[in-house]
């Protein structure tokens, strides 16, 4: 059994070779009937959400409200949010899934992430992405068509800018020359960044290059053969393995025995089965399942509650 690289805390925590992990996505409530959460009582639900044992807190970059995306996200910046988590939680991971890197200039992510990282003792995670909402590009007067080489020249950069001093020059970001220097520098070894989709390049740049890979789910037996794929890759270019997400829309059902009904990225389910599912996601492969419950129509403290008995303890030990 090939182990992980050992980058932060968070990255330690989350991910376990041949070990499934259970986190869960903000905004922690339902907002069905529209794009805009309402974001009332976020505090408590994220302090419930770690004091029920789950592992990681994942928040999105999400800059406009895009209606036909319908999805605006937690609303808030994720950098300032989970700025503000770090100070209300002491042990969950702190995720961002995914910063749209051409969207933004790398030094910013780079120092934004850090500090995090620093303010939180090492519970940083950074998912990246290429974006795939057209609309907000040229509304920061950004090419679309560019995508795929600044996601490749935003990765290089923050990277860079994580060390001490670096030279690099980039043809879309400007130059780092030695003679400046970007602080805080991450808390540990480095901050994971874990690759989302295809980001616009190739399965074997992101297994060279990234520290994991964060996939939409699929059928297992699809699933099973993908990390295969995936995980070949990685032999190919590192001694070490490289960790597999996956988030999951559920709308968990009052009746435990409720049998799997697919929606879309997910199921409508009863806890058994769940737990059914979650240990096949293991079996092949996936090492951390991020939870979305906005689809629900039950009480979220009720569901969280359920989760936190009977799903939670099974793989976050």
């Amino acid at each position: 059994m090939k182990e992980f690289d050992t980058y932060n805390a968070a990255y330690s925590q989350v991910f376990k070779p041949n070990k499934l992990s259970v986190g869960i996505v903000v905004p922690i409530e339902s907002y069905s009937m529209g794009p805009v959460p309402t974001m009332q009582d976020h505090e408590l639900r994220v302090k419930l959400v770690e004091n029920l044992g789950f592992s990681a807190l994942w928040v999105r970059d999400v800059p406009f409200n895009v209606p036909t995306f319908g999805d605006a996200g937690q609303t808030f910046d994720p950098f300032t949010y989970l700025g503000f988590l770090a100070g209300k939680t002491s042990k969950i991971a702190l995720g961002i899934a995914s910063v749209a890197l051409p969207l933004h200039h790398p030094v910013h992510i780079a120092k934004a992430a850090a500090s995090i990282d620093v303010l939180s003792q090492g519970r940083m995670l950074l998912g990246v992405a290429s974006g795939d909402r057209p609309d907000e590009y040229p509304a920061m007067g950004i090419a679309y068509e560019e995508r795929e080489a600044l996601f490749r020249e935003s990765v290089e950069y923050i990277r860079s800018a994580h060390r001490d001093f670096s030279v690099l020059n980039t043809k879309h970001f400007g130059d780092l020359n030695g003679l400046v220097d970007v602080l805080p520098k991450p808390f540990g070894k480095k901050i994971p960044l874990l690759v989302t989709g295809a980001s616009q390049q190739t399965l074997a740049w992101n297994a060279e290059f990234g520290d994991g890979w964060i996939s939409y789910p699929k059928d297992l037996y699809t699933q099973a053969a993908t990390l295969k794929q995936w995980r070949e890759l990685v032999s190919k270019f590192h001694k070490f393995d490289k960790p597999f997400m996956q988030p999951l829309y559920i709308i968990l059902e009052k009746d435990a025995d409720f049998k799997p009904h697919p929606i879309q990225l997910g199921f409508r389910i009863g806890s058994n089965y769940l737990m059914d599912y979650l240990k096949s996601a293991e079996e092949i492969g996936v090492n951390h399942v991020a939870l979305n419950l906005r689809f629900n129509s039950r009480p979220i403290p009720e569901i969280l509650a359920e989760l936190g008995e009977k799903t939670v303890p099974y793989f976050n030990n």
